[in-house]
């Protein structure tokens, strides 16, 4: 059996290298990123609006895919003032192309553009609510978020 040839379904610490806290660098293949927030949560639910918005696309019923999955069509207003109503589920595909971020002792931004087989396409979606007196829009991974905290409670 190789060292690591067991499901990790175990609280501990590996001193070598696969678990990681916050607050540091390091490579993931070809990027390099700083914690800021709990990664794997955020990868995981990016993984599931991914599938969620892939669904959502391939689904001859779209309402009946988003009843399916406990999307709300009304939710309270400010205040729990009025309801608000679904009304449009907006999908919007972004490609970054390079990344920017604070250069040591400068003002200016370090830039570096992406080769081309580096430049990915994210798309996201959301959930627009209106009522005759607001307008609030959900990502879908917030929605994710909390219907996992839902179902894990």
């Amino acid at each position: 059996m190789m060292p690591h040839d067991h499901p990790h379904q175990h609280d501990h610490d590996h001193a070598h290298g696969h678990h990681h806290g916050h607050g540091h660098n390091h490579a993931h293949g070809d990027h390099l990123h700083s914690h800021m927030h709990h990664e794997d949560e955020a990868a995981d639910l990016q993984v599931l609006a991914t599938q969620f918005i892939d669904g959502f696309l391939q689904a001859s019923d779209k309402t009946s895919y988003l009843k399916l999955a406990g999307v709300p069509f009304e939710r309270p207003g400010t205040g729990g003032a009025k309801a608000l109503k679904l009304i449009d589920v907006e999908l919007k595909t972004d490609w970054q192309v390079g990344t920017a971020s604070p250069s040591f002792g400068s003002r200016e931004l370090s830039y570096l553009p992406f080769p081309g087989q580096m430049v990915q396409e994210r798309t996201n979606m959301s959930l627009i609510y209106v009522s005759m007196d607001e307008k609030t829009t959900l990502d879908i991974r917030d929605f994710l978020y909390q219907r996992k905290q839902e179902i894990e409670a």
